[in-house]
């Protein structure tokens, strides 16, 4: 007689997830990891955003969900716009805007730096979002902002890890991010507990703006605002409505011809019915 072990099977291993996301590069998109092994210059364009590179590393993003470093900047009077303006029609392949605006005396170096990485990691936030279209690279030149602070893409995508799984923590539906924002009845009146800057989001939700239209009228950072637009749907002082469907044509409807036969036999037992 075979006696059978009961020895139990050794168990399965457990992936670490950490060490997964260093090995892959943040994991969040392999394009970009590959992009900077290969030192490569040019932009990656996704469906939400796009992310220009410098010999591997990212000088610059940019994002219709982020608002861009020139509303930053003159949101709060950290440099004029017309100052702006006048930089990015002058920039060429020699002289970007970075340069243009220290050259210029109106903003110090550590001020642009410090508003330009904030800029840079807001737009990458959402274009390195899970998108359903395959991204694309251009190799090609350089930025017309120039090259202030390049930063690795390992440090981007890290730093945009931490960013989703902050928001995850905070409400674990996404859906506030993008749809339009609508108030609880108890609107924006008197509520204990709220900070200034989570009341002044709350007081512009109209039923239309996104998240992201209000950061662009307060002059805020696009994730900032998430963090506070998800707390207030922690809070249940908020939520966010599905946009409307796209309106469909009507379905063409074939009508039957006059001189149908068919048609002309229904008007002749239909009259001969009436003369009974």
């Amino acid at each position: 007689m075979t006696v059978v072990g009961t020895t139990p099977p050794p168990r399965l291993p457990v992936r670490d997830r950490a060490a997964a996301r260093e090995h892959a590069g943040g994991g969040v998109s392999p394009m970009l990891t590959r992009l900077a092994a290969e030192r490569a210059t040019g932009v990656l364009e996704r469906e939400h955003g796009a992310l220009h590179l410098a010999e591997g590393r990212v000088v610059h993003a940019e994002s219709p969900l982020a608002p861009g470093l020139d509303v930053l900047l003159a949101a709060h009077g950290t440099l004029d716009s017309t100052v702006w303006w006048e930089a990015v029609e002058r920039a060429d392949e020699e002289y970007g805007v970075a340069r243009l605006l220290l050259d210029s005396g109106r903003i110090g170096r550590g001020a642009l730096e410090v508003c330009h990485l904030g800029a840079v990691y807001d737009a990458a936030y959402f274009a390195l979002s899970p998108s359903s279209t395959p991204g694309r690279f251009r190799y090609g030149g350089g930025h017309w902002f120039g090259v202030l602070r390049p930063v690795t893409v390992d440090a981007l995508e890290r730093e945009t890890l931490r960013r989703r799984e902050m928001l995850h923590r905070l409400w674990p539906d996404p859906l506030p991010d993008t749809a339009p924002l609508l108030q609880a009845e108890s609107g924006s009146g008197a509520l204990p507990g709220l900070t200034a800057r989570q009341r002044a989001v709350l007081a512009l939700v109209d039923g239309v703006r996104t998240a992201s239209d209000i950061a662009r009228t307060l002059g805020r950072q696009a994730f900032a605002t998430l963090v506070d637009v998800r707390r207030l749907a922690a809070a249940g002082l908020l939520t966010a409505r599905f946009p409307p469907p796209a309106r469909q044509p009507p379905p063409r409807v074939d009508l039957p011809r006059v001189d149908d036969p068919d048609i002309t036999l229904l008007k002749r037992l239909r009259d001969a019915l009436e003369a009974l």
